[in-house]
């Protein structure tokens, strides 16, 4: 009669060596240091070890190589549908080289991010900081203790991807003076954003280009009550459109203009930024694409050929970004 295996606790690292016939050596580097393995015999170990029942020690790898098998992500606001998607790629990509993921919501923060930093900096073996609000200093200083990749921040000496939205925005500036606006708002967001001053930057310049007027209306922190607390702004502007710092946002501004019974798009035309949540109002929202799904997938292959080589070049990598047109766009009204 076969036996059972016995549960995880009861499974040593002798037994999964006697039974794959290699030495324990070997048991060890195929979880902790599998590129020093060839790679069938990474596969065959840990065949015999899932059907052993053993889960290797994590604590006592770090004691003996000094890596945890853990990175952490920290993003700035975990709610903003933005998130999700660049979250579940890096969780995706990390499974795949056998790490463990831990998640800090930094709440638009920078303090907050020091402090997730300095928490997770002793149980993991790289970061991944999505948006990050610290100063390029705090970076380093990270940088210097543990690998770093950022998503959306440009600092210099620091891998990083980039969403580049200045593609997305020149395409619905042109967008809106072919549709006869003259006259645009830009709902802007935190200063302290890179990305918003990127969209910021890049709205100015496609509307300067175009003869067009901007108008910058402060929003700060992304959120749909902010989105629909602008709207008076918006309305004094006496702009025909606007351009709101992403979905979130635009998803207010269409909710205050129904309240005052400003139709979308007959008398007034809306687009968002990141197309997250576009393709679910009503009417559907003009928007651009910001793929921070392949944002994530970037930065975690980043992150993994670092601890990987131990070598950390400062590449800049950046995603490029489109319009996409929907029905919250049409005729400047008059």
């Amino acid at each position: 009669m076969p036996t059972r295996p016995r549960p995880s606790s009861g499974v040593t690292i002798g037994d999964v060596a006697a039974a794959a016939d290699v030495s324990r050596a070997t048991v060890s580097r195929a979880f902790s240091r599998p590129e020093l393995l060839r790679p069938e015999t990474v596969d065959h170990v840990k065949a015999v070890a899932e059907r052993l029942g053993y889960t290797a020690n994590r604590a006592a790898q770090a004691l003996s190589t000094g890596r945890f098998g853990n990175i952490a992500m920290v993003v700035p606001d975990v709610a903003n549908p933005f998130f999700p998607p660049m979250v579940r790629t890096v969780q995706s990509r990390a499974e795949q080289a056998d790490l463990a993921v831990f998640l800090g919501d930094a709440d638009e923060s920078a303090e907050r991010e020091a402090k997730l930093a300095a928490r997770f900096s002793p149980q993991v073996d790289g970061f991944i900081l999505a948006s990050p609000r610290l100063s390029a200093e705090r970076i380093w200083e990270l940088a210097d203790k543990r690998p770093v990749v950022l998503v959306n921040r440009d600092v210099e000496g620091i891998p990083r991807v980039l969403i580049d939205s200045s593609g997305g925005m020149t395409e619905g500036v042109v967008h809106l003076k072919r549709l006869g606006h003259r006259r645009i708002a830009y709902l802007a967001g935190p200063r302290d954003s890179w990305s918003d001053q990127q969209r910021r930057s890049a709205i100015t310049r496609a509307a300067a280009a175009a003869g067009m007027e901007v108008e910058v209306i402060e929003v700060g922190r992304p959120s749909y009550t902010a989105g629909r607390s602008a709207v008076s702004a918006l309305v004094a502007a006496g702009a025909t459109a606007a351009v709101a710092f992403d979905d979130v946002v635009s998803q207010g501004v269409l909710a205050g203009l129904e309240l005052r019974d400003i139709a979308v798009p007959r008398d007034f035309s809306l687009m968002g930024c990141d197309d997250t949540l576009a393709a679910l109002t009503t009417p559907a929202m003009t928007s651009v694409s910001a793929a921070s799904a392949a944002a994530g997938t970037a930065a975690a292959d980043l992150l993994v050929r670092m601890l990987e080589t131990g070598r950390a070049e400062p590449e800049r990598l950046t995603v490029a970004t489109h319009l996409v047109v929907r029905a919250t766009t049409g005729p400047a009204a008059g």
